[in-house]
């Protein structure tokens, strides 16, 4: 049984619908959808206490695609800014909202509000092996800065190196 929240019931996103979508700010009521899509994506997940501390930080810049009003979740990106500098701590898209656009108008949106917190770039990381997810960082701005060696730990899978992009933001 699912429970609810202020916002209605928590669920998985529904089947994607480029009408009704909307990049919302993220609000506590978002942390156990958030959680739940985050852990359907990645080895070592941030559970719902980690993400509604994330989203209680002064320096929090969180967004997640939604439809209809609902709090389903069918994508996030949360992001930290300190001082001149911010940082996308994390980001996904749910597998049947993939290939729609809704990872760049995150990333773009996180962009945006850095820039307006002040952040002159915006950093990330990204496996070596998300070909994916690079190239979409590439055609948001992003070149690569670094890399860390064996960052990425995987049950039962090689370690895999991170690499380090960053992107000048434009100040608005």
């Amino acid at each position: 049984m699912s429970q609810d929240s202020p916002l209605g019931p928590l669920s998985g996103p529904p089947p994607f619908n480029e009408k009704l979508l909307s990049l919302l700010w993220a609000v506590p009521a978002h942390a156990g959808p958030i959680a739940s899509l985050h852990a359907q994506m990645f080895p070592m997940p941030w559970d719902e206490a980690a993400i509604t501390g994330m989203l209680a930080h002064p320096g929090s810049i969180a967004m997640v695609a939604s439809q209809g009003g609902s709090v389903a979740v069918g994508g996030f990106a949360l992001a930290q800014v300190a001082a001149d500098e911010a940082e996308i701590l994390t980001l996904g898209v749910a597998g049947e909202w993939r290939r729609h656009g809704v990872a760049r108008r995150l990333v773009e949106a996180i962009k945006r509000a850095a820039a307006r917190s002040g952040a002159a770039s915006l950093f990330l990381e990204v496996a070596a092996d998300n070909t994916a997810a690079q190239a979409l960082y590439k055609a948001t701005g992003f070149a690569e800065s670094g890399r860390r060696k064996g960052y990425y730990e995987r049950p039962n899978a090689p370690s895999q190196d991170a690499i380090v992009m960053r992107a000048k933001l434009v100040q608005t």
